[in-house]
């Protein structure tokens, strides 16, 4: 039997964490649901390339509340996998990079998003088929 209960991470973001049989959620799972969330993947295909502050991250990524990118940043810094540089300037300047970890991270993160698009016609194609066979 599961049971779910809702706690909060030291990053206020809600995490769902199941009990099965009385067994508390693996956190090899937990990590690799940070790593592939929905926004946290787009992170870490766009620090491939250079570190970015706040915004212009924002930009890349595109539909992205200032709130969902700031816990995503910051879940994924409390699992090594990005670094957060802040500056103290006027104004602040804060960058974001990729640890060595997230590095590695995000190049197997690339890595599937890139098969995705070599393999896209050959899932639109089975997404056809059984569409049809259901018809």
């Amino acid at each position: 039997m599961a049971v779910s209960a809702s706690v909060k991470t030291p990053v206020n973001a809600s995490v769902t964490k199941w009990n099965v049989e009385g067994e508390a959620m693996c956190p090899h799972r937990l990590v690799l649901e940070h790593v592939t969330s929905r926004w946290g993947v787009l992170v870490l295909i766009q620090l491939l390339d250079r570190p970015h502050r706040f915004s212009e991250l924002r930009r890349a990524i595109g539909r992205v509340s200032e709130k969902m990118l700031t816990q995503t940043l910051q879940t994924l810094e409390r699992d090594g996998l990005v670094h957060r540089d802040a500056k103290p300037v006027i104004p602040p300047r804060v960058d974001y990079s990729l640890t060595d970890l997230g590095r590695e991270a995000a190049e197997q993160v690339q890595a599937l998003a890139d098969w995705t698009s070599r393999r896209m016609d050959a899932v639109l194609k089975a997404r056809e088929e059984y569409d049809a066979a259901r018809e």
